[in-house]
């Protein structure tokens, strides 16, 4: 029931594994599929009569899972945003009854080496950074037609670069006289409007990371995502959730404590703990990447992994 694709390394994989707690019969989501590391990982654990079920809006990613679904029926694959999980799953009728869920965010490094994608200025390629590329507006037709205010804000926020207003004058300025299509040419347009250098970083890692949230919708995909998880998990499923960045953290972790607190109810209040309806229990601390990992995938040393259980 192998599948030889060609994969990338997963991140986390023994923690994500894990974390879920697998029931051999039990029906499993991995919610960002991507090239289906952690996929394959979690069919070596599940019986004949387990079931695991894909999500991704890469159509590349799709592309892979359909070659896996073919050679293992225990698996499923659907093209679509992890926000669209509650739909999937109710088509099943799987409501209330998926033991675990793995939501690996962000950008996969099949993507970020793909050149055509956009998403990295390591490789010159077309500026459109889509996760869906037949889907909605790319990074370059954003570009294009944005208020240098709006620009300025979603590089401040989502990139948490401090010169976000002085790079999004400078990409006003520059498509006056010359459209921005491709990932050098803003690369380097972020590199001579950035004053200062951090030896540990390109100029444009904050920004190309705030254009591609902004364009995904990526932290509302996530906040959706999270309600949507707890509703489908069955009592005793795992939620697992592996960031890498400090805003889809802050995400998932103020989730996890809010469900995991219940009630929102004056402190002083004459209820115990359990009257407050908690729905998750969060299972350990965060984890993150150990030295052997670090030593053999450098794209896990930002990546944080949260597990979390549901009560009721």
């Amino acid at each position: 029931m192998t599948n030889q694709l060609p994969t990338h390394q997963p991140v986390l994989l023994k923690e994500t594994v894990e974390g879920l707690f697998i029931q051999p019969d039990g029906i499993y989501v991995d919610a960002t599929f991507g090239r289906g590391g952690h996929s394959r990982a979690i069919l070596q654990q599940l019986s004949a009569n387990g079931r695991l079920l894909g999500l991704d809006r890469d159509p590349t990613a799709v592309e892979a899972g359909q070659a896996l679904a073919k050679t293992d029926s225990r698996f499923a694959i659907e093209h679509c945003a992890f926000s669209e999980l509650s739909t999937v799953i109710h088509s099943r009728l799987w409501q209330g009854k998926v033991n675990g869920i793995l939501m690996d965010i962000g950008v996969s490094s099949p993507q970020l080496d793909e050149a055509e994608r956009g998403f990295s200025f390591q490789h010159d390629g077309p500026l459109d950074m889509r996760m869906d590329p037949t889907f909605g507006m790319s990074a370059a037709e954003w570009l294009a037609s944005a208020e240098m205010n709006e620009i300025a804000t979603v590089i401040k926020t989502l990139g948490e670069e401090r010169y976000g207003k002085r790079i999004a004058s400078a990409i006003v300025e520059t498509r006056e006289h010359t459209p921005i299509t491709t990932t050098k040419q803003l690369a380097d347009l972020v590199d001579k409007a950035s004053p200062t250098r951090d030896k540990f970083k390109h100029p444009a890692t904050r920004t190309f990371q705030a254009i591609r949230i902004f364009i995904n919708s990526e932290l509302e995909e996530l906040t959706s995502a999270l309600e949507q998880a707890l509703e489908v998990l069955a009592v005793g499923g795992r939620l697992v959730v592996i960031s890498f960045h400090s805003l889809e953290d802050r995400i998932v972790k103020r989730f996890f404590r809010d469900q995991a607190k219940g009630d929102d109810l004056p402190a002083h209040f004459p209820v115990t703990a359990d009257q407050l309806n908690p729905r998750l229990r969060i299972i350990g601390k965060a984890i993150k990447a150990d030295a052997a990992e670090l030593s053999v995938n450098v794209r896990s040393r930002s990546a944080v992994l949260r597990v979390a259980e549901k009560l009721a």
